[in-house]
């Protein structure tokens, strides 16, 4: 499909323009030069805290930015600290403190707290543990300005280590003036050894210097801003310096509170899938006061997070290797509706997604599932006897669900395949079409199976792809689904296949194409015991009297220490071979 140069854009009533971004890159989108554009959007900046002392060089920070302060609020989540917090000198205009709501704690629990509480039209995270330079805020806001699905990432930097005599005055002052930097640069105040008691250090300095990047930061400039990394950027969404609007956060399902690490890559990854665009402002800087737990304890915090991560984040496929796992998120739904047709024909279909060489899948089946039997009946001559049959024989079956509607989206999940009955895909089908979506980034990609009033096919859809058209298009959008897909073709691409082809043939059909493949397996594993089999005589074969001998040759000894040491035995044995 050709793509345009420019992102078209269309009218929003609220009056925000809605770009149509390829993708992730959101390069043809100019954002306005700092200071020289007026605010009009609010934004709720959550701060939880936890155990940290840093707090209030924190919110002296947020006191010099320069955004405009009635339409910033500042709410710091108290999760749990004894004595409660209470707030120090220097903090914003609006600010308050509130307690994590019972029941829960961790950084995702106060987190989701503290968005509850929110006033603003947009939620802008940030740790307790930053020092924030004066345009932080205004840098991130001027991207919710031009649409309502960015997902916006400061710069962030580590601070190696800083004088514990920095105040939260000095603070201030420095963001004011925009000189942060200044602050951890070597014989500054907030340097180690400049004043006060140089104890309490976080970490120790790199051999680069006491403010260091991050492994995000270099990937971050490798893909441009993050402009070309494509379906891989929410793997960088870091929350201690992110925002998104605050509706674009509930559509997503707001923070998973259950995790207690990793939850900011979860997260990012279901806002992928709710269609946001991820943004890299370089402009929006921030300094991390010590090392992250990742940098001190990386191999532990992988240990814990790959667990959590490969259960509710399927397109990491490395870590779901197992052939036969269930997963909390499945790979794959794959939507059968039953119609009219016959339980021998939606039985053929979802038997055959259920044996293929994806088996990370959930499949519904859309119909009209008949109530338990209540009056007498005649069993087989029962209107609903096909129904009946199916829900019978798939009521216990983990990877099926029966359903009334599919519905609009299959959110969290990364893809839904939509297929008539009567089609059988080969073992490797689903495997083949998702491995190409994901090479080239298609939304859409349809598979024609047959034609007859009209072209019968099946569809594999991109959650994020429809997620965003969505958004661009909007609920009041003009067309019907052929205008959201044109929406899909200019953000992520769409493609036809032929069905036969790809592996989705008719059930009449599968069936000697099934048997073939069946003959040509059991052929690939009589060669495989073959092999195994010349392997096992090669090695008996180099177990022999004269490879022994040429080894040991090789190895220095001469012929007549190896045979005057052996005797009668090695002359036996050369004139046995």
């Amino acid at each position: 499909m050709t793509m345009p140069t420019t992102p078209a854009v269309r009218d929003d009533p609220a009056g925000r323009p809605r770009p149509l971004i390829r993708l992730n890159d959101f390069g043809a989108v100019t954002p306005p030069e700092l200071g020289a554009w007026t605010p009009r959007r609010t934004v709720s900046v959550v701060v939880p805290a936890f155990r940290c002392d840093t707090l209030p060089l924190t919110l002296a920070s947020l006191a010099a930015q320069s955004y405009p302060a009635h339409l910033m609020e500042v709410v710091v989540v108290d999760d749990g600290n004894t004595p409660a917090l209470r707030l120090p000198e220097i903090v914003p205009e609006r600010t308050r403190i509130i307690p994590s709501r019972p029941g829960g704690w961790g950084r995702a629990w106060a987190c989701q707290t503290g968005a509850d509480a929110a006033e603003g039209e947009v939620i802008h995270w940030l740790d307790a543990d930053m020092v924030v330079f004066r345009e932080q805020v205004e840098a991130q806001m001027r991207w919710h300005h031009l649409a309502d699905y960015f997902t916006v990432l400061g710069r962030l930097k580590m601070v190696a280590a800083w004088d514990a005599g920095l105040s939260p005055a000095e603070v201030h002052a420095a963001v004011s003036a925009g000189e942060t930097d200044k602050l951890f640069a070597p014989g500054s105040p907030g340097s180690p050894g400049s004043s006060g008691d140089p104890g309490r250090r976080e970490g120790a300095a790199e051999p680069g210097g006491n403010v260091v990047d991050t492994w995000s930061g270099e990937y971050v400039e490798r893909t441009r801003d993050l402009r070309d990394a494509g379906l891989d950027a929410f793997k960088v969404h870091v929350g201690a310096t992110a925002s998104l609007p605050a509706a674009l956060l509930r559509s997503a399902g707001g923070m998973d509170t259950s995790l207690v690490l990793a939850e900011d890559t979860e997260l990012g990854y279901r806002l992928a899938q709710a269609g946001a665009v991820f943004v890299a402002d370089g402009e929006s800087r921030s300094r991390h006061l010590g090392a992250s737990t990742v940098m001190r304890r990386e191999q532990e915090v992988k240990r814990h997070n790959w667990v959590f991560l490969g259960n509710r984040v399927p397109v990491y496929r490395w870590l779901r290797r197992h052939p036969a796992r269930q997963w909390e998120v499945p790979y794959v739904e794959v939507v059968v509706t039953m119609g009219d047709a016959s339980y021998e024909a939606v039985r053929a279909t979802v038997d055959g997604f259920l044996r293929g060489s994806v088996a990370d899948i959930r499949v519904t089946v859309v119909g009209p599932w008949p109530a338990a039997p209540g009056a007498r009946r005649s069993p087989l001559d029962d209107p609903a006897l096909d129904l009946r049959l199916v829900r019978e024989l798939y009521a216990h079956e983990g990877r099926v669900r029966l359903a009334g509607s599919a519905g609009r989206t299959p959110f969290p999940i990364p893809f839904r395949l939509v297929c008539p009955p009567g089609w059988v895909p080969a073992p490797d089908c689903l495997h083949r079409l998702t491995r190409l979506a994901d090479q080239e980034g298609y939304g859409l990609v349809s598979l024609a199976l047959a034609e007859t009033d009209g072209v019968v096919a099946a569809r594999l859809e991109r959650t994020a792809a429809f997620s965003r058209a969505w958004l661009v298009r909007g609920e009041e959008g003009p067309g019907g689904i052929e205008d959201l897909e044109d929406v899909v073709d200019a953000t992520f691409g769409t493609l036809w296949l032929d069905g036969e082809t790809w592996g989705l043939l008719p059930m009449e059909k599968a069936d000697g194409a099934q048997g073939a493949a069946a003959g040509a397996e059991r052929w690939r594993r009589k060669a495989l015991r073959w092999k195994r089999r010349v392997r096992r005589l090669e090695r008996r074969l180099d177990r022999t009297p004269m490879r022994r001998l040429r080894r040991v040759l090789r190895g220095g000894l001469s012929l007549r220490r190896v045979i005057g040491g052996r005797g009668n035995r090695a002359r036996s044995e050369s004139r046995t071979v």
